[in-house]
């Protein structure tokens, strides 16, 4: 099949949404999805992106085929409420990000000239800040306040440092995040210790940003690898007959450290039997 095939195919299979999407809006179509706005849809669109991006990393194809549909029904059902409203179509939205992807890539589209993808990183944001030109936007605005807070805590250390307000190095970073976790130590009184404690999680999503590591998928990892450690327990537990709370810190502390054996040689998913 030709990459043309498979844009006409794309292109009618998002016709055939498009037209699902205005019939289940009919007058005589779903009462909840008629009910929807704007506002009420946003939500959903969040979580269907969380789910896409957490059926891509499962590395299941099936997975996030199915996810990554969910979330384009969202996008295209949101658009649909605005073209309702009278505001902009699906064709505009496509012609806008096409638009914006082809100036923003000059040295694909035009004559600019790149040596790596650290080039290109530069290019990028001095792109958007000729963008920005003209907007009352201040420079940190465009980071979105419902972005999770650890990738929000790194797009915005992203973005001071493109006026060098920045530590120089990883090993600086370090430095704070030593004095950052001495002072929630002494914090006294909740509020105090939450202050305190957020200083501290900024500061490591920056290092991770100096380190190239992506803080928010390092922790959605440590959720998984306690996820499948604890369901060991639990099975581990159930093989000899007992629940968790039926056992000492100690009994705990010993399955615990089979679990991580196990899920070091590879064997967690064999002890299910």
């Amino acid at each position: 099949m030709s990459p043309l095939d498979d844009d006409h195919a794309a292109g009618q299979a998002l016709a055939q949404l498009c037209q699902l999407i205005r019939r289940l809006r009919a007058p005589d179509g779903c009462p909840w999805d008629r009910e929807q706005t704007s506002r009420s849809v946003a939500p959903y669109l969040l979580e269907e992106a969380y789910e896409a991006v957490e059926a891509v990393e499962s590395g299941q194809p099936a997975e996030a085929l199915g996810e990554l549909g969910d979330l384009l029904f969202q996008v295209v059902f949101m658009v649909n409420l605005f073209a309702e409203a009278g505001h902009f179509d699906l064709a505009q939205v496509i012609q806008a990000v096409t638009s914006k992807m082809t100036r923003r890539h000059p040295h694909v589209f035009g004559e600019t000239k790149v040596n790596n993808s650290q080039e290109v990183k530069g290019l990028w944001g001095r792109i958007k800040a000729d963008e920005r030109k003209g907007r009352q936007e201040g420079l940190l605005d465009s980071v979105p306040l419902a972005s999770p807070s650890l990738i929000r805590a790194q797009r915005l250390g992203q973005r001071a440092a493109r006026v060098d307000f920045d530590w120089p190095d990883g090993q600086a970073v370090w430095h704070k995040i030593q004095e950052e976790s001495r002072e929630l130590q002494a914090a006294v009184g909740k509020p105090g210790q939450e202050h305190e404690l957020g200083d501290l999680l900024f500061s490591l999503a920056q290092w991770a940003r100096h380190a190239g590591l992506g803080a928010e998928q390092a922790l959605r990892g440590a959720n998984d690898r306690f996820v499948r450690r604890f369901q060991t327990m639990e099975r581990l537990a159930g093989q000899k007959g007992l629940s968790l709370d039926q056992m000492s810190l100690a009994e705990m502390d010993a399955l615990w450290e089979q679990a991580k054996a196990a899920a070091r040689d590879g064997q967690d998913g064999a002890l299910e039997g």
